[in-house]
């Protein structure tokens, strides 16, 4: 077995441990100020509280007075992050440290060492033929995992023959490959045009790419396309990830996707196979703004654009559509309830009229939720899954094969999802195709899945992806699920699933918007190209007639019912004006009581101390009016003893009083 040396970067948390380092947190300065020299302020503030989340855990320091603005914005942004796990701290902080300085991991590798891998390039394993009754089986070819564990095996004569020659269903192989190989990424665009697979662009160590390759699902064999640029669209050369490559004719386009320096709505760019020239297509109307990880689906001759999450790193839910005969974008308010702002989700369109959109994640949080859009009637629904259902996801990658939709890949922020499971869109019931082991590349994020039918039969083929490391390789899928029921078995069918299960819409969303306003009083309609040509125009006309008239019912009714809950908002408002007025005035009273009453304390207050003085006078007083008494009785007794005279009075020869003569 050939081994060889291969360096994708480091895994986390080494990865985490670097790129902090490389913002500012080794020690060496102040964090702050070299977060805030690198980069704006928000952006700053959001990697200093990663940061902590990763490594202290969640917030619970006190919160800092208000009036220290810096300390309080750092202790605020960290609290908002709650209870988000390290490793998902961990793998936010290195995205958006990627998205902000997509060269950062080559600087940083100046300074740090990057661990090198031990990776089975050539997993080839020979196994002498085994003879039976004479005849010598074919040799075959075991497929490993990264850790030794047997996947598959296969027919070694067969793959060099063609991607439909793959005689092994349901289990991933790994073809030999020839030619050199794109050099490993994630979040790539792919098509297949003609037997031949393109990749464009992606990810690689959190530098975008711009190179194109072709892989020869007849040879297997890889080649790089020498691009060329027209002078007038040096946008179209300009690096990205995280966009979409749709085939078109004899020409690819590529929508939206991050950029270094993003322009403010989204590009299409288009490749032409035969000139190997880009070109920036030019559009009408007004352009949805620029976005990555957006899911793109072709319906008819018409781009449906959902979702994605904008330079900014603001989720998105939004919901766009570009005519490519006209070359005009149209934003569509559908009603009901749309799915919740999300990018790296993946889309798929059935029959030509639901459009499905699955899993994909925010900032922190991944989902499993199915959703459902009527095409027709531009309405948002979402049934109940039936089913075994998938765990939640982001960056996962999906194809259509007939009524079943394949999805693989993917992660929940903590480990990459290691089944490819299928949804009958018929009956929305999931099932689980196969299962592998180990770190391999179909358990990635940021894969991309395609389906060639070169033979008749169809074979699912993926590349790419990052699981710890970034991945060039290809695998491919023989599924054994095959589309038996007729086209219109399955609308019928699909649309009593959907339409069984009851769809909640906003009460106060106008319904006319999707007919007037924003859209001129036009109809969105999405062109069929599997239209039944035995209809005859009449039968046709009455359809749509009885349709129209359907409709217009359905619109007046819905006309009234919001013009009820309008008159119902605007009394519910004029008595939330009056209630609101009593309770100003009922404050302003009770204000002018408690003003009241604090006087009447402080007054109260006044009157216990004087009364406290007038207890001591009257003490006082008291004393006095004895004092005074026992001082008038002192002397009355000496004015008696005076007037009596005595011995002494006689002695000196006094004349006696009045009363002495009386008496006597």
């Amino acid at each position: 077995m050939a081994m060889a040396r291969a360096s994708s970067g480091f895994q986390y948390p080494e990865r985490f441990y670097a790129a902090a380092s490389y913002v500012g947190f080794d020690g060496s300065t102040s964090p702050t100020k070299a977060l805030t020299s690198k980069f704006p302020k928000s952006t700053a503030l959001l990697l200093y509280s990663l940061y902590h989340q990763a490594s202290v855990g969640p917030c619970n320091i006190p919160e800092p007075s208000a009036w220290k603005i810096v300390e309080h914005s750092k202790w605020s942004s960290w609290n908002q992050l709650g209870n988000m796990s390290s490793t998902e701290a961990m793998r936010l902080f290195v995205k958006i440290l990627e998205e902000e300085d997509p060269g950062w991991y080559s600087r940083a590798s100046n300074s740090v060492e990057e661990p090198v891998i031990d990776v089975q390039m050539n997993h080839n394993s020979k196994v002498e033929p085994v003879t039976e009754n004479g005849n010598s089986n074919p040799e075959t070819k075991t497929i490993f995992s990264e850790n030794g564990t047997q996947v598959g095996t296969q027919d070694k004569d067969i793959v060099i023959e063609g991607v439909g020659s793959v005689g092994v269903y349901d289990q991933w192989i790994s073809p030999t490959v020839l030619g050199q190989r794109p050099k490993a990424r994630y979040e790539h665009g792919a098509a297949v045009v003609q037997d031949k697979l393109y990749i464009y662009g992606g990810n690689h160590n959190g530098r975008y790419l711009s190179d194109l390759h072709v892989l020869d699902l007849r040879s297997w064999t890889w080649s790089k396309i020498e691009a060329k640029v027209e002078v007038e669209s040096s946008i179209a050369s300009t690096p990205c990830a995280g966009h979409s490559l749709v085939p078109w004719g004899n020409k690819l386009l590529s929508i939206a996707g991050h950029t270094k320096d993003p322009s403010e709505s989204i590009q299409v760019k288009v490749f032409d196979l035969q000139t190997s020239m880009w070109s920036t297509l030019k559009t009408f109307g007004k352009a949805p703004v620029s976005r990555g990880g957006q899911s793109v689906t072709l319906v008819g001759r018409s781009l449906v654009i959902f979702g994605g999450q904008d330079a900014k790193r603001t989720l998105l839910n939004d919901l766009h559509i570009l005519d490519l005969e006209t070359m005009t974008w149209d934003e569509i308010d559908a009603v009901g309830v749309p799915p919740s702002p999300r990018s790296d989700h993946t889309a798929a369109v059935h029959v030509e009229r639901y459009l499905l959109i699955f899993g994909g994640g925010s900032h922190a949080t991944c989902y499993n939720d199915l959703h459902v859009l009527d095409l027709q009637t531009m309405e948002w629904s979402r049934p109940t899954q039936l089913g075994e259902i998938p765990t939640p996801r982001a960056g996962h990658a999906g194809v259509t094969v007939g009524e079943n939709w394949f999805i693989v890949g993917g992660g929940d922020n903590k480990s990459g999802v290691s089944e490819t499971i299928v949804l009958n869109m018929s009956t929305l019931a999931w099932s689980v195709v196969t299962s592998v082991q180990g770190r391999v590349p179909v358990a990635s994020e940021g894969l991309s899945l395609v389906v060639s039918s070169n033979t008749g039969e169809d074979v699912l083929v993926s590349f790419g992806g990052y699981n710890g490391r970034y991945n060039n390789e290809v695998h491919v899928l023989k599924p054994s699920h095959k589309s038996t029921l007729q086209s219109k078995m399955i609308v019928n069918s699909i649309h009593d699933s959907v339409s069984a299960f009851p769809n909640v819409t906003n009460a106060t969303q106008d319904v006319e918007s999707e007919l007037e306003t924003g859209h001129e009083g036009k109809v969105w309609e999405i062109v069929m190209d599997n239209a039944d040509p035995t209809k005859s125009k009449g039968d046709l006309i009455s359809v749509l007639k009885a349709e129209k008239e359907e409709l217009e019912s359905s619109l007046s009714k819905e006309k009234l019912h919001t013009l009820q809950l309008k008159q119902e908002l605007g009394e519910a408002e004029s008595r939330n004006s009056d209630l609101y007025k009593e309770l100003q005035s009922v404050r302003g009273q009770l204000a002018s009581e408690q003003s009241r009453c604090f006087k009447l304390e402080v007054e109260v207050a006044e009157l216990g101390q004087k009364l406290q003085t007038i207890g001591t006078l009257q003490k006082e007083l008291e004393l006095l009016q004895r004092q005074k008494a026992a001082s008038e009785q002192a002397a009355l007794n000496a004015k008696q003893r005076q007037s009596s005279g005595g011995v002494w009075g006689w002695l000196a020869g006094s004349p006696s009083s009045p009363n002495s003569d009386d008496e006597a």
